[in-house]
């Protein structure tokens, strides 16, 4: 049987997650039809990836807004690699690779040198977009083969691929994250890691792993985003950080780190995936998804606040 009282922040993104749904289905009930659920299916599905890793960060207590500009470097490396004629398989695990050797910069910065993550990974955001920018000159990456696009298999077999692997990848990490010791060092770290240093978890290592594992999915979330053109823009993820951010925040998990599930992060995927169709199709201009992502985030964070004090005076009582 579900238990409210511990999964309160997750139903609860569920149940508005369902109103937002009722609603839009309300006032326009062709939101509902096969292409439009298709396309936000397979719209989204990348992101998943980002949010999971963007949870785990989160767990530790820390964050990552560096993941749009690490998503765009790794959308063109795809492209580039693509042209020079490197298998599609391959590519997965070069995007891989490169994806994870840029969150190990923030893992190493974060995680050695116990630099706060809100400002390392600022500056990567910075240095990662701009570096793109004076490499690229802004021109996007054309002439892609054929075979990059949905992977060679069709737009069917390719749409197949693009929503399954993220699957895949939820389900084992939210496996891991209730059943594997490193699950529970992520957790032990994000609430109180000098604690978790006494009990031989090793915090330093905790971090930088988690960082690294970020920068690895959002490598592998630009080459599947990326084989659904026919062209890769160099500006690629502007926005995607808060959007993670917001994703993993509203589907219960605490900003401050120590608790939330994936399960919540899904629901929040969905909920934020949703929201720019919602309002298009409702009429009102889609530019307020932002200001929505960031009503989100800050009430997340007065909840926590509010919680917390409520959980304090608990025990005292």
């Amino acid at each position: 049987m579900l238990d409210f009282r511990r999964n309160k922040r997750e139903i609860s993104a569920a149940v508005a997650y369902l109103v937002l749904l009722a609603a839009v289905g309300g006032v326009a009930p062709s939101f509902f039809g096969a292409g439009n659920l298709g396309d936000l299916v397979i719209n989204n599905a990348p992101f998943l990836l980002i949010a999971i890793g963007m949870t785990l960060v989160i767990l530790l207590g820390e964050i990552d807004i560096s993941v749009g500009s690490q998503f765009a470097v790794a959308s063109v490396l795809a492209g580039v690699l693509a042209k020079a004629g490197v298998p599609v398989p391959l590519l997965f695990v070069a995007m891989i690779m490169i994806g994870t050797a840029m969150g190990a910069v923030n893992g190493f910065l974060v995680g050695r040198f116990g630099l706060p993550s809100i400002i390392v990974t600022l500056a990567m955001l910075v240095a990662w977009r701009d570096g793109l920018r004076w490499v690229t000159e802004g021109a996007w990456v054309q002439g892609l083969p054929e075979n990059f696009q949905w992977f060679g298999l069709g737009q069917s077999g390719g749409q197949l691929v693009i929503v399954a692997i993220p699957l895949l990848v939820f389900v084992v990490f939210a496996w891991a994250l209730r059943n594997l010791r490193i699950g529970r060092a992520i957790y032990a770290v994000g609430s109180d890691a000098e604690a978790a240093r006494l009990a031989g978890i090793e915090p330093k290592s905790i971090t930088f792993g988690v960082f690294a594992l970020m920068g690895g999915l959002v490598g592998l979330a630009a080459l599947l985003n990326a084989v659904r053109f026919n062209e890769i823009p160099s500006n690629a993820g502007i926005g995607m950080e808060l959007k993670a951010v917001a994703a993993v925040v509203v589907g219960g998990a605490a900003i401050t780190g120590g608790r939330g599930k994936l399960p919540g992060t899904l629901v929040g995927v969905a909920l934020l995936g949703t929201i720019a169709t919602a309002l298009t199709f409702v009429g009102i201009n889609p530019f307020w998804e932002k200001a929505i992502q960031g009503l989100i985030i800050l009430a997340a964070l007065v909840g926590d606040v509010v919680m917390r004090k409520y959980e304090e005076r608990s025990a005292e009582g």
